[in-house]
């Protein structure tokens, strides 16, 4: 079975090095979801997944949505050397991207049913150079971690980081 093929589009966009580039890439993410919290595609995807747990459970819900993406999406690395960032729609669509695109789908999706999220950027060799992003979601007035590219739990977060930022929102 042949992987599904959106129509794909973009544009370049010079990224600062080091933490001003994570920091222009945090914002690049958080306009993405925030275009796309209400799109109708990305709100059905969240309705669906959530339509059978038990109404108004918050954990039930957000659990079901990071489940979805954690396994329904390919984690597939970006192109070699360069940072590529793609839509909620796009990563639904063509189910693959790497830790970036999955967590601006997955931020996408909590909050299109009501959960405000974060993001929080890590770095596990050197401290100060940063690698990896996933998202806490506000559930029961608790952030959760929540990374979708690593076959655990919600609740679990990458061990021993060496580097962290987390947003503020």
């Amino acid at each position: 079975m042949l992987a599904p093929t959106p129509v794909l589009s973009g544009y370049v966009v010079p990224l600062a090095n080091g933490v001003g580039g994570v920091e222009q890439t945090l914002q690049m993410m958080r306009q993405l979801f925030n275009q796309c919290k209400t799109n109708v595609q990305i709100r059905q995807a969240a309705t669906n997944t959530i339509f059978l747990t038990p109404e108004k459970d918050e954990y039930s819900e957000a659990e079901a949505i990071f489940n979805f993406v954690r396994d329904n999406i390919r984690y597939v690395k970006d192109v070699n050397d360069i940072e590529t960032l793609s839509t909620p729609m796009m990563t639904l669509e063509g189910r693959l991207g790497d830790c970036d695109d999955q967590t601006v789908l997955l931020a996408a999706m909590l909050e299109s049913v009501g959960y405000p999220t974060r993001f929080v950027v890590e770095g596990y060799r050197v401290p100060g150079e940063y690698e990896h992003v996933y998202l806490q979601a506000l559930v029961f007035d608790q952030f959760i971690s929540m990374d979708p590219t690593e076959q655990k739990y919600m609740g679990w977060s990458p061990p021993n980081p060496v580097a962290q930022m987390v947003e503020n929102i």
